[in-house]
């Protein structure tokens, strides 16, 4: 009697295991937020300020600068002893020296620039700046802002451009003198070297299309940069997903290269395709500045994928070593003949 009952409960729990497990997964726990005093959340009309500031100046007191020219000039006297053409005394901070923000004035009669930085040096120094001339010799103590600052100058890319495209067309000039292999000329089997010269050139026009149509968040990105797609607005997350994408079909492509081509001609192809994708870096940046660009993708995208797919696309696999081969006869890996 004991043991039919037993094993009545017992099946009563396995079939009622399951709803529990299922009611488990649905369930989730709720945490009520902890009542806070109002008071607690008032902001003195100073803090009201420094968040009002560092929305539309992207920093505020403590934020962090390097110095990236020669020297940088801080007055001791404060800023309305300036103003009034009262005597001051200026020290220089020299190249990479560290900032920090301590303070920040506000003066409407200063007819050259209303905002005054006070910034201090690890030193123990303390000196005034206009923010104008500040930002002229300053970048964010932060690698990736610094990679940024570094790539944005117009007169570094110009100076790229032409040089790139000179080593460029001469490298690209003695690799098809040799037949060697290259991206979109003569290419490998596979479509990785492709997808990457596109994403390239898609990141530069991204790149520039967000200085254009988004200013004000790309200075907020540059301020306080992150590598997080999912934290920054659309056309922003859409270009730092283009990033991550550069990095992840890279390495793919390096991977793929050594598959097919042996070391030597396999470094001689990832330089060429180096040089391919700073050209199109470089020429999509500017051009898109002026709208070209846009029309120089498309048509940019067109040609890559006709001559991948008339030109290097492989239709068939050898029978013997099972590598792409892109027609019938004899194997170029193992010699086998294929009918």
């Amino acid at each position: 009697m004991l043991f039919g009952r037993f094993v009545f409960v017992n099946n009563c729990m396995k079939k009622l295991l399951p709803i529990l497990l299922l009611l488990l997964m649905l369930s989730a726990c709720f945490h009520r937020p902890t009542a806070r005093h109002r008071a607690s959340a008032v902001l003195t009309e100073q803090q009201l300020d420094s968040i009002a500031f560092a929305r539309t100046h992207h920093y505020t007191i403590n934020y962090n600068f390097v110095v990236r020219a020669d020297s940088l000039m801080l007055t001791r006297q404060m800023p309305e002893e300036t103003v009034s053409n009262l005597p001051t005394d200026s020290f220089a901070i020299g190249k990479e020296e560290r900032l920090v923000v301590a303070d920040i004035r506000i003066l409407p009669a200063d007819s050259v620039d209303s905002v005054w930085v006070q910034l201090a040096h690890e030193q123990g120094m303390f000196g005034w700046v206009h923010e104008s001339e500040m930002l002229k010799f300053v970048e964010p103590d932060d690698p990736i802002s610094q990679f940024i600052s570094f790539f944005s100058d117009e007169h570094l890319l110009i100076f790229l451009l032409v040089f790139v495209l000179i080593i460029t067309a001469y490298g690209m000039y003695k690799l098809l003198r040799r037949n060697a292999h290259i991206v979109h000329f003569n290419d490998i089997a596979t479509f990785y070297p492709t997808l990457f010269a596109l994403v390239v050139a898609t990141s530069a026009t991204l790149y520039a299309s967000i200085q254009m149509f988004c200013p004000e968040e790309w200075q907020e990105f540059y301020f306080h940069p992150t590598l997080n797609p999912f934290s920054q607005p659309r056309l922003l997350a859409l270009f730092l997903s283009s990033v991550w994408a550069i990095l992840i079909v890279g390495i793919a492509v390096v991977d793929d290269t050594f598959r097919h081509l042996n070391v030597s001609d396999g470094v001689l192809y990832l330089l060429g395709l180096a040089g391919v994708c700073a050209v199109c870096y470089i020429v999509f940046t500017i051009t898109t500045m002026y709208y070209v660009g846009y029309l120089l993708l498309v048509a940019y995208i067109a040609f890559a994928l006709w001559r991948y797919f008339t030109h290097t696309r492989s239709k068939f696999i050898c029978g013997n070593c099972g590598l792409q081969i892109k027609k019938k006869g004899r194997c170029p890996h193992c010699g086998a003949l294929n009918v």
